[in-house]
């Protein structure tokens, strides 16, 4: 079985992104991309939602495009369009049995790459084992939070911890039974 790791950046105050989908405050190179380049070519499946994949149109992603061309993309969402040579497989319900089994088939680790609502539900319903937070050194105030609405209750424990020269923290949380 696979692990789902959401890995993300992630404000001081909780946002994988500001207002509007705002996300110049967070690295764009440098070392702490550079290590995210490479956990990225470690995983084969890719999971996020709507609006995170929507997300790419701001940057030239066509619709159907997979954003990650060596993993299998698979966006969450009742209502997204894309044409029937899509390179992405839109799965319209988010059913838990279905992604465990996805666990089970998946040629290597998966990736959730957010966002905020859907990792919020996908924490409820116990499916991540990992999270690395890419912690920044900025405060957005407001836009996407790390879970959502999720008010949900976990307990992780911290297994690394790396500091980075432009005041970025790296932190890599397992679940707890």
């Amino acid at each position: 079985m696979h692990p789902i790791i959401y890995d993300v950046a992630v404000s001081l105050d909780g946002f994988i992104s500001g207002p509007a989908g705002d996300v110049s405050k967070f690295a764009h190179d440098g070392p702490v991309v550079e290590d995210y380049t490479t956990r990225m070519s470690g995983y084969s499946t890719a999971l996020m939602g709507r609006h995170t994949y929507e997300f790419g149109y701001d940057f030239g992603l066509a619709a159907g495009q997979n954003p990650y061309p060596h993993m299998k993309t698979n966006v969450f969402s009742k209502t997204l369009q894309v044409p029937d040579n899509s390179e992405i497989s839109v799965w319209r319900t988010a059913d838990a049995q279905d992604i465990r089994d996805l666990k089970q088939t998946s040629a290597g680790p998966i990736y959730l790459c957010g966002g905020g609502d859907f990792a919020g539900w996908m924490l409820h319903q116990r499916l991540i084992d990992r999270v690395i937070l890419k912690r920044a050194p900025c405060i957005y105030g407001s836009g996407v939070t790390l879970f959502g609405k999720s008010a949900d209750v976990a307990a992780l424990s911290r297994v690394t911890t790396k500091s980075y020269d432009n005041g970025y923290l790296l932190e890599e949380f397992t679940r707890s039974p």
